[in-house]
């Protein structure tokens, strides 16, 4: 048997390998949940029926998270992480041919499932500095016939973002899909979530993996109109998210207190790591740019983003490295100490 084009190339998604102290590489949060919640857990999950099918529509997860958001829990579904809901989206709202536009940098895996269920994707160009033109944005989704655009804000890798006027208007000038990942609004405070009964063509995308500290369980949200909504939920698979995971979102999504603590801790963590580089480049000028951050992460722009990610791999601290990028997630506050002399030590010697 021979594998079509789309499989022939393709190779499984490899995170870094080994253990290190510090793990600043995935974007994830640096809390884990304490231990009383997690007794909580394990008392819930004592209570599941393993032998029965999970909830297909997953009510409780849907019901904490759109308290949680203040959202009617009628616009919301649940995913096997919001992965597998922009699968979903790509396979089964749009049919061979048809135009996506992407803007890279942005999180690779909408071009990918693009270009698996062979749709069109063309390529939006951002500015140099990586900001984005929202005028020229509309023209090209208009002028390419686009059935979607899809693009996170803020943005994953850049951490930069577009305010919600920015966003807003993309959305009423376009006469076709918006796919909006807000992934890492939590940081910022510039979401469209309740505004959503105002868009017809509009779905939100939200995690678990990020702010709310369950990158280990696998959920995430589309948020959308009834229309958009019956139609995903009809599209997905009929048992997509496990009862254990139901349950334990259910339960942290809850934990409002919580979830706004961890989150400022994370956007201070995030800042003060911002100002150590921002003070690194100030005394030895090795960055070409550091990007301001709305995110849990700093971007770096740097020629010398192979010498600093492997010399912090052999201190045991894990970083992103994209080609002439680096990204860099926050930890805790001495995680981020650590990084930070760390960084200063390796540039002190290029």
């Amino acid at each position: 048997m021979e594998l079509n084009q789309k499989l022939i190339n393709l190779v499984p998604y490899e995170p870094i390998k080994g253990e290190y102290k510090v793990r600043l590489d995935a974007n994830e949060s640096c809390f884990d949940l304490p231990d009383q919640l997690k007794k909580k857990i394990l008392e819930n999950i004592g209570e599941i029926s393993f032998n029965r099918y999970p909830d297909c529509m997953a009510d409780i997860t849907l019901e904490a998270f759109a308290d949680l958001y203040d959202l009617n829990k009628d616009y919301v579904t649940a995913g096997n992480g919001s992965d597998e809901l922009i699968s979903i989206i790509t396979s089964c709202f749009f049919e061979k041919d048809d135009v996506i536009v992407t803007m890279p940098f942005d999180f690779s895996m909408y071009s990918f499932y693009g270009s698996m269920y062979e749709l069109n994707v063309k390529v939006f160009d951002k500015n140099e500095d990586l900001s984005i033109d929202v005028d020229k944005l509309i023209d090209f989704c208009n002028e390419n016939k686009a059935k979607a655009l899809i693009f996170s804000n803020p943005c994953n890798p850049t951490s930069l973002g577009l305010d919600k006027n920015e966003v807003r208007k993309i959305i009423k000038s376009l006469n076709c899909f918006v796919i909006l990942d807000e992934a890492y609004m939590d940081f910022w405070d510039q979401s469209l979530l309740s505004e959503i009964e105002d868009f017809e063509n509009c779905i939100i995308l939200k995690t678990c993996s990020k702010a709310i500290g369950l990158a280990g369980i696998r959920m995430g949200f589309a948020v959308a109109k009834e229309k958009i909504t019956t139609a995903l939920r009809a599209a997905k698979s009929p048992y997509n998210t496990d009862s254990i995971s139901q349950v334990i979102a259910a339960l942290v999504l809850k934990e409002k207190e919580y979830i706004k603590e961890k989150c400022n801790i994370l956007i201070q963590n995030t800042q003060e790591l911002y100002n150590g580089i921002l003070e690194i480049q100030n005394k030895y000028s090795v960055f070409e740019k550091i990007y301001l951050t709305r995110t849990n992460f700093v971007f770096i722009k740097t020629d010398k983003d192979e010498l600093i990610y492997d010399y912090l791999l052999k201190k045991s601290i894990a970083i992103r490295k994209f080609k002439g990028f680096l990204r860099i997630n926050a930890g805790t506050e001495e995680e981020n100490k650590e990084l930070l002399e760390v960084l200063e030590l390796c540039v002190q010697q290029l």
